[in-house]
């Protein structure tokens, strides 16, 4: 086992290796050379490094208990839907009138298509689909070749249809948010434990991975030597990050481990929407899988994640989660029914309530002088409006983090006229670096976001 520890200054680029994993590290303080100022142009270490998540929440939502009561106000009041939102206020922006004019004609499919690309989805039913490069992959092509993954696409679904599913639209339409090229859709992962190796393998193929995970208790048990060796050249405040982020990557683990055990145990029926192997319960399975992206960021093994809570015309039940035993699909097709409505709308609390857990995370993780959080842009939204007649306009849309970037928060933006839901992505694609003129149907940048807030 060995280690990069040969500067007097750690490398931010720090591994602790061992038989099959490659554990990377988060910042530290001895990653920033004594002899060079934090803020020095010249150091990266010291720089916030500039992050981008996608998280996609499927079907749209009831737009009277999502929008605040405040048009360009403060959060000082949240609607029913952002209830949960509430301790991390100061860190959101929620905007009304967003739209996806090219994915009309309405549809799922090009609600999930167009989410990340504002493209016009070919209408064809077979394999000469074409589509645009998503945002998340024009900033993995510049932010993301530093580091070990350029980015990370996860859902929560396994199921991964073929032929025609909406309307006429190839399933790619539906099932794939990220496309490296107008004809490359890059498939997802909903499975924790190949996340997990994803994030802490060291090389091999799949299968010599999870040969190698079988062998040991732990991944952390391999790189123990090495652990004690790192520690023993850290400052104090250095010690207790390090034991930290270790302690969070083996609990995780731990779940992974005992998810799998569960199944074996109890020999549980086959889900079609749930891959084996994964906890039970969708919250459960939902927030080892936002754990894992705090940890990808963390670690800064990637700069740039899309993560799909739920397919478009999923079936799945909320019982456990919300009292709500309808499919979510059919209760969006709520004909008005105000009794179908408020159904509807506990699902996207739900929804928006694992958010905040994933925003509580951030904010609770040190990264250099702020947190994740403030280091993090974060999109929430959907593709569809109203969703009993997807309807693409004023689209349910929230901007998390990034504070350090000059992101006010506290504030909701309503629009007279609907602005191209491009605009807010070339904004925090310029944000995070990514040096474009336009993106799809941009017709200017989402300044608003960054002035101080006027009523």
């Amino acid at each position: 086992m060995s280690t990069f520890l040969t500067r007097r200054a750690l490398p931010r680029r720090t591994f602790l290796r061992g038989l099959g994993a490659s554990l990377s590290l988060p910042l530290l303080d001895a990653m920033i050379p004594a002899a060079t100022a934090a803020t020095s142009a010249t150091n990266p270490a010291a720089k916030p490094t500039r992050r981008l998540g996608y998280v996609f929440m499927p079907m749209g939502c009831d737009q009277s208990r999502w929008t605040p009561t405040a048009p360009n106000g403060t959060l000082s009041s949240l609607s029913p839907i952002l209830e949960s939102l509430a301790p991390h206020r100061d860190h959101l922006t929620v905007l009304s009138g967003m739209e996806l004019r090219n994915a009309y004609p309405g549809s799922h499919a090009t609600s999930n298509s167009s989410f990340l690309s504002a493209a016009k989805a070919k209408h064809t039913e077979s394999n000469d689909y074409y589509l645009g490069t998503t945002a998340d992959q024009l900033a993995a092509q510049q932010i993301g070749q530093a580091t070990q993954l350029p980015s990370l696409e996860l859902a929560m679904d396994q199921l991964q249809t073929t032929g025609q599913c909406d309307n006429g639209y190839a399933c790619v339409y539906q099932n794939n948010l990220s496309w490296s090229s107008p004809t490359t859709p890059l498939p997802y992962e909903a499975h924790p434990r190949v996340v997990f190796e994803r994030l802490f393998g060291d090389g091999g193929s799949v299968a010599e991975r999870r040969a190698a995970l079988r062998r040991r208790a732990s991944l952390l048990d391999w790189v123990t030597a090495d652990i004690a060796s790192l520690k023993r050249r850290l400052g104090p405040a250095d010690q207790a990050k390090v034991s930290e982020y270790l302690d969070t990557v083996r609990e995780v683990e731990r779940r992974i481990q005992k998810a799998e055990a569960d199944v074996a145990k109890n020999q549980l029926p086959p889900d079609l929407d749930r891959p084996l192997g994964v906890p039970a319960a969708y919250t459960d399975h939902a927030k080892l899988m936002l754990d894992l992206q705090v940890l990808a960021f963390q670690g800064d093994i990637t700069r740039v994640i899309t993560f799909q809570l739920a397919r478009e015309t999923s079936n799945r039940t909320y019982a456990a989660e919300t009292g709500v035993a309808d499919p979510h699909h059919p209760l969006s097709h709520h004909g008005n029914d105000p009794e179908k409505i408020a159904r509807m709308a506990k699902i996207n609390a739900f929804h928006v309530s694992l958010f905040s857990y994933y925003l509580d995370r951030l904010k609770n993780t040190p990264d250099g002088d702020g947190t994740l959080l403030d280091h993090t842009m974060l999109l929430y939204g959907s593709g569809i409006g109203n969703p009993n007649i997807h309807d693409h306009t004023n689209l349910p849309t929230i901007v998390a983090g990034g504070r350090a970037f000059g992101i006010k928060g506290n504030r909701h933006l309503t629009y007279k006229e609907p602005v191209p839901l491009a605009n807010l992505h070339l904004t925090l694609l310029d944000k995070a670096g990514v040096q474009i003129d336009t993106f799809a149907d941009s017709t200017g940048k989402v300044t608003d976001l960054f002035r101080p807030l006027t009523v």
